[in-house]
């Protein structure tokens, strides 16, 4: 009897149900959306009033889930090389954000900022890099989840209401992008770790293998966005020193506020084949 209760335990466990948590936030809920600075007159013709509708779009759809009170300016500039949040701050503490993107591609500014912020909610910083794939991945899927959102919001309060055709796109591009590195149905997570986690410590920035991880966690935060209030600890003790993935893992569960925010933690390893 208490193996087969153990045996139900795992397996309810295992599954980590999201679907009894609320996808949105009391409405009551006062929220402090970071302010945002675009660089004026380096976009090649798109105009600095319509990017920073597009960029406070996509903050909308991932800063409530994030549960932080406040956060420093995000200075946005132009990239010619390609999207980077830099480590260096601005002289009142400003995140700084390149973007390698112009006109009206507004997709690519969505996918590429969402991406940087991704960093920025992580505690991005300078350190060991063997688990930075991992912060990697889930940069992706800050992008797959506010493009798949914005879709959403835009079709009822496009920022302008003759933007409202071209949300669509938002998900489209998303799904290209999720379409052309699949995650095989057949393949478990810890096989996929086990096959790759030599590469992973020594070529973590391989996007089309970041986004096929990112295509398989996705689910977790579309089922439960507030997961993503427990990414701001991932980094807080990250030094020079390396350690394994599942030591990275154990750091980060042990920085988490909340019951809810290690457990999810708990089901990633479980997931990775590195917890019994």
């Amino acid at each position: 009897m208490i193996k087969f209760l153990i045996f139900l335990s795992t397996l309810s466990f295992i599954s980590y149900s999201f679907s009894k948590e609320p996808t949105t936030l009391d409405r009551n809920e006062k929220i402090h959306f970071p302010k945002i600075k675009i660089k004026e007159n380096v976009w090649n013709g798109g105009a600095a009033i319509d990017i920073q509708k597009v960029l406070d779009s996509v903050t909308r759809q991932i800063w409530p889930f994030v549960q932080l009170e406040k956060l420093d300016p995000i200075c946005v500039n132009r990239s010619q090389t390609g999207p980077i949040v830099l480590y260096e701050r601005g002289k009142q503490g400003e995140f700084l954000v390149k973007l390698n993107t112009e006109k009206t591609y507004w997709c690519q500014y969505a996918f590429q900022f969402a991406h940087e912020l991704g960093h920025i909610i992580c505690g991005y910083k300078k350190g060991d890099r063997s688990n930075l794939w991992f912060e990697e991945t889930i940069c992706e899927v800050a992008s797959l989840f506010v493009l798949r959102r914005m879709t959403k919001e835009w079709k009822k309060k496009p920022p302008y209401p003759n933007w409202k055709s071209y949300g669509p796109e938002f998900a489209k591009y998303a799904q290209m992008r999720m379409d052309k590195n699949p995650w095989p149905n057949e393949l478990s997570l810890s096989q996929w770790y086990q096959d790759n986690k030599i590469k992973l410590v020594n070529e973590p920035t391989d996007r089309n293998r970041n986004v096929k991880l990112a295509n398989k966690l996705l689910p977790y935060f579309e089922e439960d966005p507030k997961v993503w209030s427990a990414f701001i600890y991932l980094n807080i003790r990250k030094t020079q020193k390396t350690i394994k993935f599942s030591e990275f893992l154990q750091n980060w569960k042990e920085e988490c506020k909340t019951f809810k925010q290690k457990k999810f933690v708990d089901m990633l390893s479980f997931n990775f084949g590195l917890k019994n």
